[in-house]
């Protein structure tokens, strides 16, 4: 904390975050750890306002119930606006993370299913949304899982479901072929690399605010 004037850190246990905040004097950002990925839905938020404007949006997440999930569902719980997350049985988002949500969804009205459907997460949505199925770590799962999530590939069949200006995010690296098709990330590169961009902008953001209300 004496040689700096904040911390970012990406890391696995979410525990460990916690921990070094608890002793650090300087603000600590949560750069990615095994629960939260904060800061890239600093930047998906900020790619769908540039996208939908005032609009309030229907969110489909399609894929691994992991930190991303759990970060759209804090997103969208907080925000009041409508998700849908699609995984195959048993890669549901965790339970207390969930629980969370559906607390805070009480006060800002927010609306959240949890499906195995992609088809009926996709139906009339805004923008959909996925990540990869092999998070770092999952490597010796990687055979299992391909077979799991045969089904959950976000592929033109699936995006027509969705409204005819949707638009579709994807935090990178993508697989394609996997989770996403050739076709979809080609179509829509130009949401997918201004959400890129837009990690560098909410970043200086989030360190212009934390700058001016630390201590």
């Amino acid at each position: 904390s004496r040689m700096c004037d904040m911390v970012m850190i990406r890391t696995y246990a979410h525990s460990n975050i916690e921990e070094f905040a608890e002793f650090s004097s300087v603000p600590v950002i949560n750069g990615l750890t095994d629960d939260y990925h904060p800061v890239q839905l600093m930047a998906d938020y900020l790619t769908m306002i540039e996208y939908k404007k005032d609009k309030d949006p229907i969110v489909a997440y399609i894929g691994d119930g992991n930190n991303m999930a759990h970060s759209w569902l804090m997103l969208a719980s907080k925000l009041g606006f409508e998700l849908r997350i699609a995984t195959p049985k048993g890669y549901e988002p965790k339970k207390k993370i969930l629980n969370d949500a559906l607390e805070f969804s009480k006060i800002s009205g927010a609306k959240i299913e949890l499906l195995n459907d992609p088809k009926a997460a996709v139906k009339g949505a805004d923008v959909v949304t996925t990540d990869t199925w092999i998070s770092m770590g999952q490597e010796v799962e990687k055979e299992k899982r391909l077979k799991d999530f045969k089904g959950f590939i976000v592929n033109k069949k699936l995006m027509d479901l969705a409204k005819k200006d949707a638009i579709f995010l994807h935090c990178l690296p993508a697989y394609r072929g996997y989770e996403v098709s050739e076709e979809i990330f080609e179509a829509h590169s130009k949401e997918i690399f201004d959400e890129a961009e837009n990690r560098l902008h909410a970043q200086k953001g989030i360190m212009v605010w934390l700058d001016k209300h630390k201590g």
